[in-house]
Parts: C-alpha cells; sequence; structure tokens
C-alpha cells in the first residue's frame, strides 16, 4: 500500500520535474542570447566612461601620487641641486617642526567648531524657512546668498566690516553699549581664529539649510499628525520623527564637510595668512608657507601626505561603518 502511493507521488512529480527543468533550460538560453546585447552594452558604458576615468586619472590620481613620492625625497624650488631620496626625513621635519601642533590644534578647533556652528543655524534656519510663513520664498532666495559670494570677496568684505578704525561692526558694537572701543578682532592672538571660523561659519550654513530642508520637506506630515493626536507636543515630535528622518542626510553633510573645512585654505590666508604669531595657522596653511616662502616641497608633501592619509581614513570609517550598519 505504502509503495504504490509513493510510486503514485513520484510519478506525479515527474511531470513538475521536467516543467522546472525546461523552465530553467529555458531560462539559461535566454540568458545566453543576451550575452552578446549585454556585451555590447557593457563596452558602450565602458567607452562612455572612459573620458572620466581618463579625466580622474590625469588630473587627481597622478597629482596624489606625484605628492607621496615627492614626500619621500628632497626637492627644493630655488635650488634644484637639493633632490634624492629622503626616506623619511621630511616626516621627521614637519613633526619637529614646532609649529605642527599648534596648527593641528587649530585645525581641529576650527573644523569642529566651524562644522557644528554651521549645522545647528543650517538646521534653525531649514526648520523656520520650512513653516507656513508669509514670504517664504524670498527668504529662502535671501539664505543661499553667503554660500555663492566667493571666499576672497567675503574675506575681504569682512575684515573691512572688523576693521577696528573704520569697521561698521565695530561701530555699531561701540554704540549700543556692547564694547567700550573698537576691537582689533583679525589681528588679537585671543580671537583671530574664533573670528575666522565665525565667518566661516556664516557663509558655509546656507549649504546645510538647503539640504536639511529638502529633507524635512520629505517627512511625512501625517506621522506629526498621528503623533500630535497621541499626545506628543513640538519638541518630542521632532526627536523623535524629525531627526531620525534627517539622520542620513545629517551624518553626509558632516562627513563632507569636516573634510572640506580641515582642508580649507582660502579663508584664512585671506583674513589673516595664519597670523597673529601663528594665532590661526592650520595645516594647510603651514603646507603653503613649507613649499612657498620655505621652498620645501618634501616637507610640504610630506605634510600633505598626512594630511590625505588622515581625512581617507575618516571617509572609510564612515563608509565601512555605513555598510556594516546597513547588512545588519
Amino acid at each position: 500500500m505504502k509503495a504504490g502511493t509513493s510510486g503514485q507521488l513520484a510519478t506525479g512529480n515527474a511531470p513538475m520535474a521536467n516543467a522546472e527543468l525546461m523552465a530553467i533550460r529555458q531560462k539559461v538560453a535566454a540568458t545566453r542570447r543576451a550575452t552578446p546585447r549585454q556585451a555590447h552594452l557593457r563596452r558602450m558604458a565602458a567607452l562612455f566612461l572612459l573620458p572620466a576615468a581618463a579625466f580622474l586619472l590625469v588630473l587627481i590620481a597622478y597629482p596624489l601620487f606625484n605628492v607621496l613620492w615627492q614626500s619621500f625625497n628632497y626637492g627644493n624650488l630655488v635650488d634644484p641641486a637639493t633632490q634624492g631620496y629622503a626616506g623619511l626625513d621630511n616626516y621627521r621635519t614637519v613633526l619637529e617642526d614646532e609649529d605642527f601642533l599648534p596648527a593641528f590644534w587649530h585645525t581641529l578647533t576650527w573644523t569642529v567648531l566651524s562644522v557644528a556652528g554651521e549645522y545647528i543655524l543650517g538646521l534653525i534656519a531649514a526648520i523656520v524657512l520650512a513653516q507656513p510663513i508669509k514670504g517664504r520664498a524670498i527668504f529662502r532666495g535671501i539664505v543661499v546668498v553667503p554660500w555663492v559670494i566667493p571666499i576672497a570677496i567675503a574675506g575681504l568684505n569682512w575684515m573691512w566690516l572688523l576693521n577696528p578704525d573704520y569697521g561698521v561692526l565695530n561701530a555699531w558694537m561701540v554704540k549700543l553699549g556692547l564694547l567700550d572701543h573698537s576691537r582689533d578682532w583679525l589681528g588679537q592672538i585671543d580671537t583671530a581664529l574664533l573670528t575666522v571660523t565665525f565667518v566661516n561659519i556664516w557663509r558655509s550654513f546656507p549649504f546645510y539649510t538647503i539640504s536639511l530642508l529638502a529633507a524635512l520637506q520629505a517627512v511625512p506630515a501625517d506621522l506629526h499628525e498621528a503623533a500630535a493626536m497621541d499626545g506628543a507636543g513640538p519638541i518630542r515630535r521632532f526627536w523623535v520623527i524629525t531627526m531620525p528622518h534627517l539622520k542620513a542626510v545629517s551624518l553626509t553633510l558632516i562627513v563632507i564637510h569636516i573634510i572640506w573645512t580641515a582642508i580649507n585654505f582660502d579663508f584664512i590666508w585671506v583674513m589673516t595668512e595664519g597670523g597673529p604669531l601663528n594665532a590661526s595657522q592650520t595645516l594647510p596653511v603651514m603646507i603653503y608657507k613649507f613649499s612657498m616662502q620655505d621652498y620645501d616641497i618634501g616637507a610640504a608633501c610630506a605634510l600633505a601626505s598626512m594630511s590625505m592619509a588622515f581625512m581617507a581614513s575618516l571617509f572609510f570609517v564612515y563608509f565601512y561603518g555605513l555598510g556594516r550598519k546597513e547588512a545588519r
């Protein structure tokens, strides 16, 4: 009885197994027929990507490799006889320089304060501009103005505004009683770096505002309505609903701007040139001085390579952590 039933099941399953086998064979045949077309599409895609790959190779990859190579060789802009393999001497020159540690801490302070201030101010501006206020479109256009002003022009304008002799801001602060007398904000050791940081925040926060505003508009309104019906207040809704939706955009903005700010040279050089007495000197300014004032190309490339290694480490840590999170 059992044997007969087993035979019937085997016989009944045979057509099903044959049908599945035929379907698999048909899929394989279809894949083989599509292979020439797919190969052609891949060749066409590679052909279209070739100019971009050449651009990256010539203008980015080769200069980076050259900087790394020069960091292990002696080089001087005014003395062609200074050449040859240096090993780690250029790195020792940088690490033993008395300005290296102060410049490192200035870079850290400049980067952390700038990114934190830009994010906080950008988030506040994005929340305000997301509200149904009158003239919202006009304000959204105005907030972008600092971002589109070139760094050199913005730096020079702020130098004039902060000038202790004829600066408008000093005059206003004295008139309002905030200061007893005009102050040289860019010429004093204790305020130079913080002043440049403030100006950098003023110029860069609109980029955060635009990005975070776009993310805010993508938050489903029904979630806020449901939370409000459940008794959640505005602050509770912000932390539980809004911020999780801004997390991905916020992390991307912060990581990108940490890299951009740490390697920023323009603002500090235009406004203070790293002074007074190197009080606002950061690592990019130090690289410039190594190369264009001391003419020591090897030391400049060594410091640039160290900075690149740090930024690459930050970049890979971020994406490695992001990849592990997505895998989980």
